[in-house]
């Protein structure tokens, strides 16, 4: 058996890296900038632990662009590196400086914010660059050096001409990258890569106005003077501790992530963990819609101040990516472009934190707030309902805190709803059924039906309830959900408002017999029931079961399910016994009139439930006007 080493050849890295190190050519600034942050942070380091004998001072990181010469220059005033440095971090390829670094000073650089692991940013320059030059003095007392490469593996190393330590990479743009020669497109780069990297970042100067002279006159103009254009803010609202910040200090820096969002945020949650895993972060509530496509990929996450991507998926639960805020963690793994991530124990944990913070805050808001809550709970319930149907342990924490609000404006949690209704909403089984709407409008006459019954109709429109509905009933004991124009209304038990049929047994039969003689090809099983004389003398009903079902396909919960394909249309026609137009119906001497009652009161109970289009709606208008001329 023989055993050796691989030989891996150099002569075609660089291609490969051009082409697939990383999937966009625009991260090569943020690796560089990386870098350049991660000197600098060294140097900060060494500096407070008296390494360094040179002062660190107020660094800077530069950007300069040199359209003529068709170069890009980042400047920045760091640890550097001596020749043998360069011969060590840049010729090895993948050889990771800041990893090094970081194990040689394992217990004290520890907070340093270290961001490089990979070895590799640097390399990224190739994508964008036909040639490479970096000038580079360590802050150690030793020469300059000048490294350079033109993309093939060949390169120059010589002593260069630099007095103060620090770094210069140099990039000769290809003509094919030469976009990034534009000034709009590096500001837009750094705003959206680098806006709170940990050191001030120089790009260009602006104009800044100063105050004018005591004795100048009103017409002069207030004189002015070029500062250094600071593009990014190195110490977010994320990276202070919550005793730090007022609520101003936190909506003045969503207004800082959101720039185009002029809706205030509802409330906010500060994370701030360094045990078992180390993260920071601010995440908001926003005012939501009911469309759950439209919100995601709002929260931006970070390794430390450094932008990564805003899709949270994987690190973030499900049900909150549609919050926004910021997540920073260095602990996060990433692949080499940073971009994606690969699901181990600690993103695990991580997510399981964050559900745990969120449902923690908000159920402090509700007890110590629950007026400001319930004021709320429209624009936040989407985000909580999903939550309770997707993550079990949240689920668990939401019994405290989920609302469940009436078509009248009051709030209940289910444990209150559950004793408001134990003596009114039990069916014949001993369940509770909880009576709902699911459109206040369209459902209009059903819910003040129930309401003259004496009965309690919660307001349930989101998007997502029927499946959620599904979930609470097989969680709690003996509940059941009926939207209040299904069938379960009639089972309900009431004793006290038992209504006594005005018909005979004979004339109920003789009616039944009247009704399906004419709706016999229309599928209404019709159910005989004795009601107020004053609730209406038609009502169309649904059994529940089938149409939860429906909706749930609709919304992409059950489709296909059971193989059921296209769920029929059932319904059930209950006719009020005690009703003067029933009486009517089942009196009159001529069948002809018979069936033109019961048509338009059958045809009026279906426009009440939203069932009359089309040809028969046209049928019953003007059917309508010939019975009012």
């Amino acid at each position: 058996m023989a055993t050796g080493k691989i030989n891996v050849s150099v002569e075609n890295i660089f291609p490969l890296i051009k082409k697939f190190l990383y999937s966009d050519h625009e991260i090569f600034l943020r690796e560089l900038i990386s870098n350049a942050t991660d000197a600098t942070l060294k140097l900060k380091h060494l500096s407070a632990i008296g390494e360094s004998k040179i002062a660190y001072g107020d660094p800077q990181i530069e950007i300069k662009i040199d359209k003529e010469g068709k170069k890009i220059h980042i400047l920045d005033q760091g640890i550097g590196m001596t020749e043998e440095e360069v011969k060590k971090y840049i010729n090895e390829l993948a050889f990771s400086g800041a990893e090094e670094f970081l194990n040689k000073y394992d217990d004290t650089a520890k907070d340093a914010g270290i961001i490089g692991h990979f070895g590799l940013g640097f390399y990224s320059a190739f994508m964008v660059a036909s040639k490479v030059e970096i000038i580079t003095k360590s802050y150690k007392d030793e020469p300059a050096a000048h490294w350079s490469c033109d993309g093939s593996p060949k390169f120059t190393l010589k002593k260069g001409k630099k007095e103060a330590h620090g770094t210069e990479i140099i990039l000769h743009i290809a003509e094919d990258s030469e976009e990034f020669l534009a000034e709009s497109k590096i500001s837009e780069l750094l705003k959206k890569y680098n806006k709170f990297m940990p050191i001030p970042i120089k790009f260009g100067t602006k104009t800044e106005t100063l105050p004018k002279p005591e004795d100048a006159k009103e017409e002069d103009p207030a004189p002015t003077q070029e500062v250094d254009n600071i593009i990014n803010n190195p110490n977010p609202a994320w990276t202070k501790q919550p005793t730090d910040l007022e609520d101003e200090d936190y909506k003045g820096f969503y207004r800082e992530l959101y720039p185009m969002q002029f809706e205030e945020p509802l409330f906010h949650i500060h994370l701030n963990v360094d045990y078992p895993f180390n993260l920071t972060g601010i995440l908001y509530f926003p005012k939501l819609t009911n469309d759950l496509n439209v919100q995601k990929d709002r929260i931006q996450l970070y390794q430390n101040q450094v932008f990564v991507t805003d899709n949270v998926e994987g690190i973030v639960p499900e049900f909150l990516t549609m919050l926004r805020g910021v997540i920073d963690s260095p602990d996060i793994p990433l692949n080499v472009s940073r971009s994606y991530l690969q699901a181990d124990g600690a993103v695990k944990k991580i997510s399981s934190y964050i559900t745990r913070k969120v449902a923690d805050k908000l159920n402090s808001l509700f007890k110590n707030s629950r007026e400001d809550f319930e004021a709320k709970w429209n624009d936040i319930k989407i985000v909580i309902e999903y939550g309770m149907l997707s993550e079990e342990k949240f689920f668990e924490k939401a019994d405290k805190f989920a609302l469940y609000p009436t078509v009248d404006g009051n709030y209940y949690t289910f444990e209150e709803l559950q004793e408001k209704l134990k003596d009114l909403h039990t069916d014949k089984d001993d369940k509770l059924v909880v009576l709902y709407a699911s459109d206040k409008e369209a459902q209009h006459s059903y819910i003040e039906a129930a309401k003259a019954k004496g009965f309690e109709v919660l307001l349930l429109d989101s998007p997502i309830i029927s499946h959620l509905m599904q979930k609470l009933e097989t969680s709690k004991e003996k509940l059941s959900f009926a939207r209040v124009d299904a069938d379960h209304l009639d089972n309900l038990i009431k004793k006290e408002d038992t209504q006594i049929s005005k018909l005979s047994d004979e004339e109920k039969e003789q009616l039944k017999g009247n009704l399906e003689e004419v709706i016999k090809d229309k599928g209404y099983t019709v159910q005989l029931e004795a009601m107020d004389s004053a609730a209406s003398p038609f009502i169309i009903t649904e059994p529940e079961f089938m149409r939860r079902m429906k909706e749930m396909q609709q919304s992409g919960g059950g489709g296909g399910m059971f193989g059921m394909g296209g769920m029929p249309e059932m319904y059930n026609l209950i006719v009020n016994t005690n009703h003067e137009l029933v009486n009517e119906i089942l009196t009159t001497k001529t069948s002809k009139k018979r069936e033109r009652l019961i048509n338009q009161s059958l045809d009026l109970a279906r426009l009440s439930k939203g069932l009359l289009k089309g040809e028969e709606l046209t049928a019953f208008i003007k059917r309508s006007y010939e019975m009012v001329k």
